[in-house]
């Protein structure tokens, strides 16, 4: 170990995937991330697509869409930074209207949530009276609004079938909606949103990867194609798929999802061989432990809902984290 690193335990688990001269360049804003956070009484919720030297750096809550949603009710702070993109912390101010919501950068957005608007889900409606609405977690509030349930790519068969109902609008993930489709008897109506990471993945990149990866376990995240989840060993959420690593110990693994997912988890497994086929996301690696820190220095992007939205989105929200 490098004796002139000033937070050597915080780097010995990432030393495998960041070098240590870049780990001293990230050092300045570690330290002073960590002093900001003692004096407002901060806490950092990190997504599973952040950076290891935000995931393991300075994160206090890590995990997918769902253990972020689940975590944040139980988030003893004054101040939450959500390092991810912008859908997620308007769910953390929804979930703690009295806290203050910050995001490091604002144009860190989705894809997906950009894809569908409140006004779409009235049309639905109208089209297919008296069918209930889910809506993924990766959409803005004034959508989730216009819903009656959120779901997650982790609970998103179990909140269709709770509804007791033959037939379900399923929104804005199609590829999301057809996966589940192919688990439940309840008939689904799919949108037309796609993630702009997963939706690159196809079926010939997985038959690619088993021929030069002899052995390989081919883990696929459920917004990805039909088709590549077909092909691929097993698929489930961010999470699932660190579970999955963790209880089976493949020892040869790729994870078709966000790069920087395979680097925190091979933090926690460094006897797995991870493959990498990249795919970044643009609006996670917006978030820098910069501005995470001038975030917490400056009080800068302060996450607001509208309350006549934030009233329903968060009944939305609830509802789902009930089931």
């Amino acid at each position: 170990m490098n004796t002139q690193l000033r937070f050597p335990t915080l780097y010995e688990p990432v030393r495998k995937v960041i070098p240590a001269p870049d780990w001293m360049m990230f050092e300045d804003d570690i330290g002073a991330i960590l002093r900001l956070k003692q004096e407002r009484n901060a806490v950092i919720l990190a997504h599973n697509y952040q950076t290891p030297e935000i995931f393991h750096g300075v994160a206090d809550i890590v995990g997918d869409s769902l253990a972020l949603a689940r975590k944040a009710v139980e988030v003893d702070a004054d101040v939450i930074v959500l390092a991810g993109v912008h859908f997620m912390a308007e769910t953390a101010k929804l979930l703690n209207p009295e806290k203050t919501v910050l995001i490091p950068d604002l144009a860190a957005g989705c894809s997906l949530a950009d894809s569908i608007t409140p006004e779409d889900i009235a049309l639905l409606r109208q089209a297919h009276p008296g069918v209930p609405v889910v809506t993924y977690v990766n959409t803005s509030a004034a959508v989730k609004a216009a819903s009656d349930i959120c779901c997650t790519s982790g609970n998103a068969r179990q909140v269709v079938e709770s509804l007791g109902v033959p037939r379900v609008l399923m929104l804005p993930d199609e590829y999301l909606a057809r996966n589940v489709a192919r688990e439940t008897d309840v008939e689904l109506i799919a949108w037309h949103g796609h993630c702009e990471v997963h939706e690159l993945f196809t079926a010939e990149d997985v038959r690619e990867l088993r021929a030069s990866w002899p052995g390989v376990t081919i883990l696929a995240h459920p917004e990805c194609p039909p088709e590549v989840v077909a092909e691929a060993d097993f698929s489930g959420s961010t999470a699932v798929m660190s579970g999955y690593v963790g209880t089976n110990r493949p020892s040869r693994v790729v994870l078709l999802t966000e790069c920087s997912m395979s680097d925190n988890v091979a933090v926690d497994h460094p006897d797995v061989e991870f493959i990498r086929p990249c795919n970044l996301c643009p609006h996670m690696k917006r978030i820098s432990l910069a501005n995470i820190r001038e975030a917490l220095e400056l009080n800068r992007h302060e996450v607001t809902v509208d309350p006549a939205i934030a009233e329903p989105a968060r009944r939305a929200v609830e509802r789902m984290l009930a089931v």
